[in-house]
């Protein structure tokens, strides 16, 4: 019996969502996979940092391949630059976020495998960094979504000590 190919479509998702100067484009989402895999897109702008804080997630891998520009990953307190052609499998239970230190934008694809997560959380995460008109995002509010939506958030790091 052949494979059924009727309604497949090149991007199914097509969606572009913006968390303040992040663009997320939604590829691909569980509902056009079976559940198998997320794949989205996220352009990062020269010097920005991620806005929520550092987190990880129990149920799926995250794989990173740099499109251009360069991303630094911090994943389990080690610092790893993803460049154009390379690829990054972040673990389940890693705690990770990224940075932009570069002098150019920057583009990745990540895909999400099995695809516990897709757009409803970056819409969720969209509209708690828009409100915070540009200043950090409400921290609380930040740590409810995701936690709704299945990633741990990393607790934050300790005030900076001025030598006494």
């Amino acid at each position: 019996m052949a494979q059924q190919t009727v309604g497949l479509h090149v991007n199914p998702s097509e969606e572009i969502i913006r968390l303040g100067p992040l663009t997320v484009h939604f590829l691909i989402t569980g509902e056009n996979s079976n559940g198998s895999i997320a794949a989205f897109e996220v352009v990062v702008p020269t010097a920005q940092r991620l806005a929520g804080p550092a987190h990880s997630h129990n149920h799926y891998e995250e794989t990173i391949y740099g499109i251009s520009g360069v991303l630094t990953w911090t994943v389990s307190g080690r610092q790893i630059d993803v460049a154009p052609g390379q690829a990054l499998c972040i673990p389940r239970g890693a705690v990770h976020r990224f940075d932009n230190n570069g002098k150019h934008d920057a583009k990745a694809l990540c895909v999400v495998t099995p695809a516990a997560i897709g757009s409803q959380y970056f819409r969720e995460v969209a509209e708690a960094i828009n409100a915070s008109a540009g200043g950090p995002p409400d921290r609380v509010r930040m740590v409810e979504i995701m936690r709704r939506h299945g990633l741990t958030p990393a607790p934050p790091p300790p005030p900076m000590q001025g030598n006494a």
